[in-house]
């Protein structure tokens, strides 16, 4: 990795040129998908075929700003040119047409309804047959060779897999080196504020007392409990929650002798506030007064979850990170509540100025921040609040080099300078901001502009979360659909005044930025546009999607995951298989994607900045011959888009010197596949025969898989992940995603030699549903739901599942 002088400072100059990307969109005619007919008709960067042929161009982002990142220094995508070829069949399917029905039908029972649906569309996706292999998307692909079956090879499998690549590395970085780092940055960030405590009064006095209780309510936070520490003779009988795991092992707790490493006292002039913070923050049943900072804080957010259920260290990080990540040390008084607001806000300001002027003075402590900041970015993105760096220059401009003596003069110079900087752009629930009627766009502006302040290590910009902040409450207007008590839209909320509202965003609200237009049409179809804004405010988002360059949607994991979904959500028109030309199919990938899209909830929901909603107040046949050829799923513009994301996780994580070498090697056997996937699906589409060796390859794919998925253990294989994404402060409730058990996929596709014949592959489920901010779910406890009392699947999943 290239050393940079100040690497955040240039991270922030590409953040403020998103923020005018974002804030600078044009009204006017969406060039994005029609919201007529929920066709996609934005052919010339989303790689739809002309004239039979599937075009891309070549992106690659190594030179320019990538000279100075290395967010985006490592992504190259090649270009495509491939004729689509692939021949047709007839629909509605007959099975007497199917070369090998007989003898999957003997092996896979299809009942009357999916075999109407294989019939109607081409393809069906039932319950996995398999119970022993219902969390694992892998193992069926042993299971269907064993018993010679043709295996289908799916984009749900890479997709997770590369899941599993993601996950894995930041779980290791994150428990093997950033949290040590922390608590070395905290502990001497906390000694400082002592020394500053003790030698200054007045209001730089009060400002160092409260960081000398910010610090130690993160080193509370970190320091393990003696239950949580492995005992000598490895009894677990007093840890707690560990029915949240099916085994425990060493790894579960702390090692013996953690207390002796990290210990620290709470200096008992401001135990009671730590304290009080530390019993809000252990029950994290919603919003509470912040003892410290006096406004409210949603503490239902610091329940662990994600990964970070797997080890009493990652639940510790996890506390400790979102409580940097989410408190501000805010510039106005307006959320404030308190004897004088004014006041706690200079104070505050204050706090955030003798933390970043300690950082300035200790490069030691800064090449730790930096080091946490920059790796956290190379996945998740930069900030959505101001940090550190922001305030060091802030800093300089007011006081030069000279002595920083803080009154009333040189605060508002310096408030007056931090504003020169972009506001957030998610209201993340600080402070949980109460609109009064009317309510108005402006209110819900205002209310995110009083958020603005520093965070230690604020989480994360997400588009996403953009999305889903401005197609909500005040921006999207009342409902003007049709109202039925017994079956609501499913985003609809009844205000505090009674209004109703777009409570709730959808999954399907990011799809069709995305550019699909099967989840425009399901939008429409189910009243959740129906809102007298929507229209207005997506045309808007739409308008600036549209206008996002290659290096844009590739300035960060993330993002590249995001982009990478695209070509699953484009429609299929002639020349490719028929079953991938329905209405159905469409349906099938917009779940897909947004599986896989859960996922990456789920792996970045420490760092990525969750949007809130703001509260406002008021039959058998013959058996023909036995043919065993398998099918990989054509869309090679997909495996080339996930492929160059996996070579920039390779190798951006290798230059920051945090990748080890078997998560490497696992990376390395990730690209060797996605490769081979590209060249077989290009031969596919141009309907070419496959070679022996490409058949080899299909049938022995799980085999294959081995290389990618050595050494990761069973939890970390699972499908069976939960993340929430959004909250809505009217009802106190969260919008939670899930990925669920493992489905099959049965398809019926076309040879070159004609036969139509039908093969198998795993699928993964995807959930949408809400639930109390008071007990957002971990993985343990969807799967515990799973299995009692499983939500319903969306409305378009009847399109496909029988």
């Amino acid at each position: 990795m290239k050393h940079r002088v100040k690497p955040i400072v240039t991270n922030l100059i590409l953040l403020i040129v998103l923020a005018s990307l974002l804030t600078e969109g044009c009204l006017g005619q969406s060039s994005g998908a029609s919201r007529e007919n929920g066709t996609e008709i934005k052919e010339e960067d989303s790689g739809i075929s002309q004239k039979n042929h599937l075009r891309t161009e070549e992106v690659t982002l190594s030179g320019s700003e990538a000279e100075n990142s290395s967010i985006t220094g490592n992504y190259t995508l090649e270009a495509l040119d491939v004729e689509l070829k692939v021949p047709s069949y007839e629909l509605p399917l007959q099975t007497k047409e199917i070369s090998n029905y007989g003898d999957f039908s003997g092996k896979i029972l299809l009942d009357n309804s999916a075999l109407k649906m294989l019939e109607s569309n081409g393809f069906v996706v039932v319950e996995n047959p398999y119970g022993s292999s219902k969390e694992d998307i892998t193992t069926m692909y042993s299971t269907l060779k064993d018993q010679e079956i043709p295996i289908f090879i799916t984009t749900d499998s890479l997709l997770h897999l590369y899941h599993i690549q993601f996950d894995e590395t930041l779980r290791k970085i994150e428990e093997e080196e950033f949290f040590d780092t922390l608590w070395e940055t905290d502990l001497a960030l906390l000694n400082d504020s002592i020394e500053k405590y003790n030698s200054t009064t007045g209001e730089e006095q009060e400002a160092a007392k409260r960081n000398i209780a910010y610090f130690s309510v993160a080193l509370s936070l970190l320091q393990p409990k003696p239950v949580q520490i492995q005992a000598a003779e490895d009894t677990y009988e007093d840890v707690e929650e560990v029915d949240d795991y099916e085994d425990v092992n060493e790894e579960f707790l702390f090692p013996a002798g953690a207390e002796k490493q990290y210990r620290f006292e709470i200096p008992e002039f401001v135990r009671k506030d730590v304290e009080a913070e530390l019993a809000l923050i252990e029950a994290h049943q919603g919003f509470e007064l912040s003892p410290i900072f006096k406004y409210k804080e949603d503490y239902s957010q610091y329940a662990p979850r994600g990964h970070y259920t797997r080890s009493e260290k990652l639940k510790n990080y996890f506390k400790a990170f979102m409580w940097h990540g989410r408190m501000s040390m805010l510039l106005k008084e307006k959320l404030i509540e308190s004897e004088d607001p004014v006041k706690d806000a200079r104070i505050q300001t204050i706090q955030a100025s003798l933390i970043a002027s300690e950082l300035q003075k200790r490069p030691e402590l800064l090449k730790n921040w930096d080091r946490i900041y920059e790796v956290t970015a190379f996945y998740v993105g930069f900030s959505d609040d101001l940090g550190p760096y922001e305030y060091m220059e802030a800093l300089d401009s007011i006081f030069g080099n000279g002595e920083r003596e803080f009154n009333e003069t040189t605060i508002e110079g310096l408030k007056a300078k931090l504003a020169e900087y972009p506001e957030p752009k998610i209201y993340g629930g600080t402070g949980n901001c109460a609109l009064e009627p009317p309510f108005t766009s402006e209110q819900a502006e205002e209310c995110l502009e009083n958020t603005t302040g520093f965070r230690f290590m604020g989480q994360r910009f997400i588009p996403d979360s953009y999305v889903f902040s401005n197609l909500v409450g005040v921006y999207t207007g009342e409902y003007t659909g049709e109202y039925n008590e017994n079956e609501k839209t499913f985003t609809l909320v009844i205000s505090g005044n009674g209004e109703a509202i777009r409570g709730f965003p959808r999954g399907l609200d990011v799809m069709a930025l995305l550019d699909s237009g099967r989840a425009v049409y399901w939008l429409d179809e189910l009243n959740d546009s129906s809102y007298k804004n929507y229209s207005l405010r997506y045309g808007e988002l739409d308008s600036e999607f549209s206008n996002f360059s290659a290096t844009d949607w590739n300035r960060n994991l993330y993002w590249s995951w995001l982009y990478s979904l695209q070509p699953l959500l484009k429609t299929y028109g002639s020349g490719y298989p028929t079953f991938m030309q329905t209405n159905a199919w469409q349906d099938k990938e917009l779940s897909t994607s947004l599986a896989s899209w859960t996922e990456l909830r789920h792996d970045t929901i420490l760092y990525a900045k969750q949007s809130y909603t703001a509260k406002t107040t008021a039959m058998p046949f013959p058996s023909k011959e036995k043919e065993v050829v398998g099918y990989v799923e054509p869309v090679p513009d997909f495996y080339a888009r996930l492929l160059a994301l996996t070579k920039m996780t390779n190798q951006g994580l290798d230059e920051m010197g945090v990748l080890d070498p078997v998560s490497k090697s696992r990376l390395a056997n990730l690209e060797d596949t996605l490769s081979r996937l590209q060249e077989i699906s290009e031969k596919e589409l141009e309907n070419k025969k496959l070679t022996d060796e490409d058949y080899e390859f299909i049938k022995n794919f799980g085999n294959q898989l081995e290389g990618t998925i050595a050494d990761v253990d069973e939890k970390a294989r699972k499908t069976t992940v939960v993340a929430d994404v959004h909250t809505d402060s009217n009802t106190e409730t969260v919008l939670e995603e899930g990925v669920g058990h493992v489905d099959m996929l049965v398809v019926a596709y076309k040879l070159p030699n004609g036969k139509i014949l039908l093969g198998a592959g795993p699928v993964m489920s995807y959930y949408e549903f809400k639930q109390p901010m008071s007990d957002r779910l971990t993985d343990e406890k969807w799967r515990e739901m799973l299995e009692a009392n499983p939500p319903k699947r969306p409305e378009w999943a009847s399109t496909y599942i029988s």
